[in-house]
């Protein structure tokens, strides 16, 4: 079957047309392109795997990394060069913004640029007898990798030098700034072989109480990070988020407080180790932050990252919050997005300045239309690539309540 590629859209994949107007979607294909795919039949939009190439995008570029050949699936987008991904992207987060979100005019601009290369300072990988690789595309099967042209070089050496033995699977994650370095092994550590400084501990240990963390230096301050607890997977890229999430609420930030709110209450929702409870209020005296986080893990992280600015931190999901007023929410939930109950706990905090952060683009447009269901409209956002040679993006946005519409 021949089918033109049109557009990127949520996932990745290339929203594309028979003849005869029937969409497939297919993963691999570029915008423009006139490729051949086989379909398989099943529910919603069908979706087609790409057999060859007919017409080639002007966009498309020979992958850097060998491993695309041997269909890794660790850089979907790596047949498309830099620049455009940045602008595909984009493209994606507006499309999904006007058809999910029903925000007819987006105003939605780029980040900060990030470095493409050498970024990555958390892997999950899989382990093939003894050796760390990534899954194949829609495959168990495993790549083996000789060099990770996105991994961080103090973590390329864990996947290019490491020996898992049994293990069937490693979590690696070095501190950037700090040289730190751990590996999380599962189901044990039994027979892994890695470089005297890294600290090795198993799944097993975990289970039983062992604690093991690194530190990493974000915005001026040190962050503890345990082995289970989620942080973004590149320092500058996490700076990159506080800094489009601090001028996003400057005006609330940095507003004079009026004598009934002596004390302004910044909620930090799905708060993970305190990234943004820290970063905003640290020297900004007058503010308290409540952080909302259910993994144990990042809520122990929390306390100890947060211990020097006033704040609470609240280890429970937040679907099961006891909401309260705020003067500013930040919001980062996981790929699912805030959902239902999420958007009921933001709303419920009557909070007038709301910065979303979505790590998915199509959550991001369900999100908006549940949040303007509860009075909150879309100001513009901001989109952080986070993730280059991937679909993957951040997008910080801004919404302001207006009123019940």
């Amino acid at each position: 079957m021949l089918v033109r590629a049109e557009r990127l859209v949520a996932g990745g994949a290339a929203l594309s047309r028979r003849d005869n107007g029937e969409i497939v979607l297919v993963r691999g294909a570029l915008p423009g392109e006139l490729v051949e795919v086989s379909v398989a039949a099943q529910h919603g939009a069908a979706r087609g795997t790409l057999q060859r190439v007919l017409e080639a995008s002007a966009d498309r570029i020979d992958p850097l990394c060998p491993h695309v050949a041997q269909r890794c699936g660790g850089c979907d987008l790596a047949d498309l060069g830099h620049a455009q991904q940045q602008r595909a992207k984009i493209e994606l987060v507006v499309d999904s913004f006007r058809r999910l979100g029903k925000w007819n005019e987006p105003a939605v601009r780029p980040g900060p640029p990030l470095d493409p290369w050498g970024f990555r300072t958390t892997m999950r990988l899989a382990v093939h007898q003894g050796r760390a690789g990534l899954r194949q595309t829609a495959s168990n099967d495993i790549v083996e990798i000789d060099h990770c042209a996105v991994a961080h070089p103090l973590l390329d050496e864990l996947i290019v030098d490491g020996r898992y033995a049994s293990a069937t699977e490693v979590t690696v994650r070095v501190g950037a700034t700090t040289g730190e370095r751990l590996a999380l092994v599962s189901p044990n550590r039994d027979g892994v072989h890695l470089p005297a400084d890294v600290r090795v501990v198993g799944a097993d240990e975990l289970a039983s109480g062992k604690r093991a963390w690194i530190h990493d230096d974000v915005v001026g301050r040190r962050w503890r990070i345990s082995a289970e607890s989620f942080f973004q997977t590149r320092p500058d890229g996490a700076a990159a988020l506080v800094g489009a999430v601090r001028e996003l609420a400057a005006d609330v930030l940095d507003a004079e407080p009026v004598a009934s709110d002596a004390v302004r209450t910044l909620h930090d929702l799905y708060s993970g180790v305190g990234l943004f409870a820290g970063a905003l209020l640290d020297g900004r005296p007058g503010w308290r932050a409540v952080a909302i986080e259910s993994n144990l893990s990042a809520a122990a992280d929390a306390r100890i990252n947060l211990a020097d600015v006033d704040a609470r931190v609240v280890a429970t999901p937040v679907e099961r919050a006891r909401a309260s007023r705020a003067h500013l929410v930040i919001a980062d939930p996981s790929r699912a997005g805030l959902g239902r109950s999420g958007t009921k706990v933001v709303a419920a905090t009557r909070t007038d300045r709301l910065v979303l952060v979505s790590c998915d683009a199509a959550a991001a447009g369900r999100d908006l239309l549940l949040l303007a269901g509860e009075g909150y409209v879309p100001v513009e956002s901001i989109v952080v690539d986070l993730f280059p040679h991937t679909h993957h993006v951040e997008i910080v946005t801004r919404f302001d309540r207006t009123g019940v519409s």
